[in-house]
């Protein structure tokens, strides 16, 4: 079940009533705090990104809006140039620099999109740039990073210690350092996301989307809400990396260590000071899922949507799961990227489909006898579970002389069907091993 992070009371916006205006002709609302990118700064971020990032499309998700009980729309920002909304703010910042700094280059680190997205903004700019990742970096991202122009230098086994790595270069060459969230100019060029959804469902009542540092959820909350302040702007972490809620709670950005998730594109110890700021005020409510939650998540996208997500793009897929009923529709959940890694994958639909109850790892102990095995067999087969590899232990000190012990993995069609393989083994007289 998601975990609800509602804000301490904070200045917000009184909604008004729906005029029905194209949101072109809505004025924009002025918060009572200043904020440090405003509407202005994206609108000017979107006319630049114009020929540069796409407007990706916004899908309708029939199975979804069935769950919720309105329309659901997917905002495809995974099918975007570099395979994330990274490229829109790292070309906006890019192209915000000097002539001295572009001359200088630029640096950055990451394990992947915003590695990418600075790599191609960086091109398109004709600015030299350097990429510090991780040594063990998944070899797909880091050979297109370099397929986009920047030149890749493998340092540190954890994003901090790239990260320094970065940073010492900064100082060293006179670089310019691209911070992957926390800067204005990224968020204003995220929040050109926010325009496009706006301009794509008009109808929109909550938006979900992703939270990492936070680049992306303040850019677009900061564009929506000066538009339209009746929609809600849900964010989305992962359970074993969620620095956003204690954050919120103390009222200013609180580092947490032990970070544990599969969707590293959100896996930040610690929110950006000028993105809190913004989802502070701004965001109306953060969210936490478990893991479970995202591999059922991106095997949905997969399955029914036929889009290849990362689990950090389909966070906000896993919230609308695990607690359908509590969004107001319509929805737009945001994709926020698609580049994982192959092997990744693999493991990942295997976990989601365990947790889906359609993939089933048992360990049982036989007599080592014939026909043992076949009769076993037999009993899976009553109940029409699908045999996809068979293992057998001998010589282990924890098996009797006479005992073996097999592990079994099954292809099954859902939790109802996992207790009636399990109750079947019962009723044969078999011990299942946890």
């Amino acid at each position: 079940m998601a975990a609800h992070t509602p804000h301490p009371p904070r200045p917000s916006h009184e909604p008004r009533p729906d005029s029905g205006q194209p949101d072109a002709e809505r004025p924009p609302v002025t918060t009572p705090v200043a904020l440090p990118v405003t509407i202005e700064d994206v609108r000017e971020a979107h006319k630049m990104l114009s020929g540069v990032a796409r407007a990706t499309a916004m899908e309708g998700s029939r199975y979804l809006s069935g769950l919720v009980g309105a329309p659901v729309h997917l905002k495809c920002e995974n099918l975007q140039r570099t395979g994330s909304f990274k490229i829109r703010g790292a070309y906006v910042r890019i192209a915000g620099l000097s002539a001295e700094e572009r001359a200088a280059g630029v640096v950055a680190a990451s394990a992947g999109n915003h590695a990418q997205g600075v790599a191609l903004a960086a091109s398109l700019l004709g600015v030299r740039s350097t990429v510090f990742m991780p040594v063990g970096a998944p070899l797909p991202k880091v050979a297109a990073t370099r397929e986009y122009g920047a030149e890749v230098r493998l340092h540190g086994h954890v994003v901090d210690e790239t990260l320094a790595a970065a940073e010492e270069y900064a100082r060293e060459t006179g670089a310019v350092f691209i911070h992957p969230f926390d800067h204005r100019d990224i968020i204003a060029g995220q929040g050109t996301v926010g325009l496009e959804i706006l301009e794509q469902c008009p109808e929109v009542r909550t938006i979900v989307v992703g939270i990492g540092g936070g680049g992306l959820a303040a850019g677009i909350a900061l564009a929506v809400k000066a538009l339209r302040p009746d929609v809600k702007v849900v964010g989305v972490q992962a359970a074993g990396a969620a620095c956003y809620p204690p954050s919120l709670a103390a009222g200013h950005p609180v580092a947490i260590e032990g970070l544990s998730t599969m969707a590293d594109g959100i896996k930040v110890g610690r929110p950006g000071d000028v993105p809190f700021g913004i989802i502070e005020r701004l965001v109306d409510e953060v969210r936490t899922v478990s893991e479970d939650d995202l591999s059922s998540a991106l095997l949905l996208c997969l399955e029914r949507a036929k889009l290849v997500v990362e689990p950090a793009g389909a966070s906000p897929v896993a919230a609308l799961l695990a607690d359908p009923r509590s969004f107001e529709g319509p929805v737009v959940a945001v994709l926020s990227g698609g580049n994982v890694d192959p092997l990744l994958m693999q493991r990942i639909l295997r976990f989601g489909m365990a947790a889906g109850g359609r993939y089933l790892s048992l360990r049982l102990r036989l007599t080592d006898r014939p026909g043992a095995l076949e009769n076993l067999l037999g009993v899976l087969t009553v109940v029409d579970a699908n045999i996809l590899d068979v293992g057998h232990v001998r010589t282990d000190p924890r098996l009797g002389l006479t005992e073996v012990e097999v592990e079994l993995h099954l292809e099954t069609k859902g939790p109802e069907h996992c207790g009636e393989v399990r109750t079947a083994l019962a009723e044969a007289g078999y011990v299942v091993l946890e």
